[in-house]
């Protein structure tokens, strides 16, 4: 099932860039665009602009560049379709679909497994309530201090135990049995028999940022192993690129200042009791390249909470290096370190929200951190190893902010002069972070085809009026019927660059017309439509010439070519 092309074309028109960026990157008005700071490099000054206009971004730094749907996938990390969705949900549209072949097939796939997911969601929820076994489970939520609040704010359930609680809702629906294998939620074993993966456990749905359920956490209720058991790999989850918790926290703060980052999902939910509110965790895993992204978009200061011991220091090592090539201006990792013993939940509870919360106030700056943690590795050797490890960590950094402050931290505690002479002493590799492989600004007119369709990428409105150009079509030049596609489709209608773009989507020239639409083609808004005319005369000229070489290499001629021929001799003459 495929989205209709003129769903899109809407969802574009009706949504403003502006007002959808500036939610979530603030924006300031700079003549008659908008700039800010560069949401994807970092970067000391803007250089990102929005349009009005164009309904386009772009970025001369590191040439990031689109329309609204380009920019809440790359912004927020989604697929085309997850975007047109997530779009047509702020405007309370529902995405119509159609007959289509090829990928919607998965795209269906994945609409099937998240519509199961939320019914198994659903069911264990309703087990809580329902099961005979319920008062265990009630007990247990009591014993761990849990508000009925609170399990309703992150839909906690209860998987009964037994094999088949799940599947056997499902014992007349095939299909839908193998589909809750390929999301995890069912086990196939060597002999082909199904049965249940969560059972006799505290179940925590997983949502995504749209707040589809995609996966599950199970907490076992006794002393069983494994405590936790997590829904494996599925094409809709995919454990690296999510948070626990995050959606959560979305619903209750817009636009968190901070957010704490812990492993289990207990520490999350119970965190959340004692209105520490703003907690999420990491699915099992090192914090990923992609959680630091989702993180560090979410809130300008991320507080890394890990055990005190030496495996709590090592997962927070990890941490640092993957945070440090993803910081930008204004953005704060810090470490907070628990007593040896003690996780968020335990600890919350012993000393309460004011306490902890003057724990993460407290915690340990990413500079300090870095260099005690060096400190502690490479102190009894020469100096000179314990900077070359700590260069090779600065070079990373992107945001140069930061870097001068770790270098002159650095030359510092090596008691030498300032960076300069340390980067001259250890041949430090001064990339810019505000140039990262840019793509270079297009300037210059270039050939006047090349500037007639970027004039019309750029400013749809002139070809509204434009007549026909049948001999355009006739023309042999590379590029040709990209100029005459984009002719009809300016032609007669009010159409902005962003929706114009956003019909060749999927479309080999797709990315030729994206480069054009940022082209700095250098000409004056006044002379616009006066200067595509001119291309447009040229072009059509050059249709004339390549007609008079044929026909007058042509040996046997009719007599409407004669005729033809004759006519071009004199146009060509007249304008010589």
């Amino acid at each position: 099932m495929a989205i209709p092309r003129d769903f899109i074309n809407e969802l574009v028109a009706r949504t403003d860039i502006v007002d959808l960026i500036d939610h979530r990157v603030p924006l300031k008005k700079a003549g008659k665009n908008h700039s800010a700071c560069c949401p994807f490099h970092s970067e000391k000054s803007p250089s990102f602009t929005v349009s009005r206009d164009k309904q386009f971004y772009h970025c001369f730094g590191c040439g990031a560049h689109g329309n609204v749907i380009d920019f809440v996938m790359e912004y927020d990390r989604l697929d085309f379709v997850d975007a047109i969705e997530e779009l047509a949900g702020q405007l309370g549209l529902e995405v119509p679909r159609e007959q289509g072949t090829g990928k919607p097939r998965d795209q269906e796939l994945s609409r099937d497994l998240y519509q199961l997911m939320e019914e198994a969601s659903l069911f264990f929820q309703s087990q809580l309530r329902q099961h005979t076994d319920k008062q265990k489970v009630l007990d247990y939520l009591t014993h761990r201090g849990l508000s009925k609040e609170v399990v309703e704010h992150f839909n906690i359930g209860f998987a009964p135990d037994g094999w088949d609680g799940l599947l056997s809702r499902y014992r007349q629906n095939q299909d839908s049995q193998d589909k809750l294998l390929t999301a995890g939620m069912v086990i196939e074993n060597d002999s082909g028999k199904r049965y249940d993966r969560f059972r006799d456990r505290l179940m925590f749905p997983i949502r995504d940022r749209r707040g589809r359920v995609i996966g599950f956490g199970g907490r076992v209720l006794g002393e069983g192993t494994p405590k936790y058991l997590n829904s494996p790999e599925t094409p809709i989850f995919h454990k690296g690129n999510e948070l626990y918790g995050l959606y959560e926290l979305k619903q209750r703060h817009r636009d968190p200042h901070r957010v704490l980052i812990v492993e289990g999902y207990m520490d999350v939910v119970a965190l959340a009791q004692f209105d520490v509110d703003y907690a999420v965790a990491s699915l099992g895993t090192s914090t990923t390249a992609d959680q630091f992204q989702l993180l560090l978009r979410s809130a300008k200061e991320v507080i890394c909470c890990y055990d005190g011991d030496n495996a709590g220091k090592e997962a927070a090592w990890r941490a640092l290096e993957t945070a440090l090539p993803l910081l930008k201006p204004g953005n704060q990792v810090r470490f907070m370190f628990l007593p040896e013993g003690e996780d968020p939940d335990t600890l919350v509870r012993q000393i309460g929200k004011q306490e902890f919360e003057s724990r993460i106030d407290n915690a340990m700056a990413l500079p300090e951190f870095l260099f005690e943690n060096l400190a502690k590795t490479y102190g009894n050797e020469d100096k000179s190893v314990l900077a070359q490890h700590a260069i090779k960590l600065i070079e990373k950094v992107q945001d140069t902010v930061l870097q001068s402050l770790l270098l002159e931290d650095l030359a510092h505690k090596l008691r030498m002069n300032g960076a300069d002479e340390l980067k001259r002493k250890f041949n430090f590799s001064t990339k810019s972070a505000d140039k990262p492989n840019q793509h270079k600004a297009l300037k210059g007119r270039g050939t006047p085809l090349r500037l007639a369709i970027a004039l019309l990428a750029q400013h749809p409105h002139l070809g509204e009026k434009l007549p026909e150009q049948p001999a355009l079509k006739h023309i042999q030049m590379a590029g040709i019927d990209l100029l005459t596609l984009v002719l009809d489709l300016t032609r007669g209608q009010v159409i902005s660059s962003a929706q114009l773009l956003e019909q060749f989507r999927g479309d080999n020239q797709f990315s030729t017309l994206k480069k054009l639409t940022q082209w700095d083609h250098q000409v004056a808004d006044e002379n616009l439509l006066q200067k595509l005319k001119e291309t447009l005369v040229w072009l059509n000229n050059q249709y004339l010439e390549q007609r008079y070489q044929e026909l007058s290499m042509k040996k046997n001629l009719t007599k409407e070519e004669r005729l033809q021929l004759s006519k071009l001799i004199s146009v060509i003459k007249n304008k010589a």
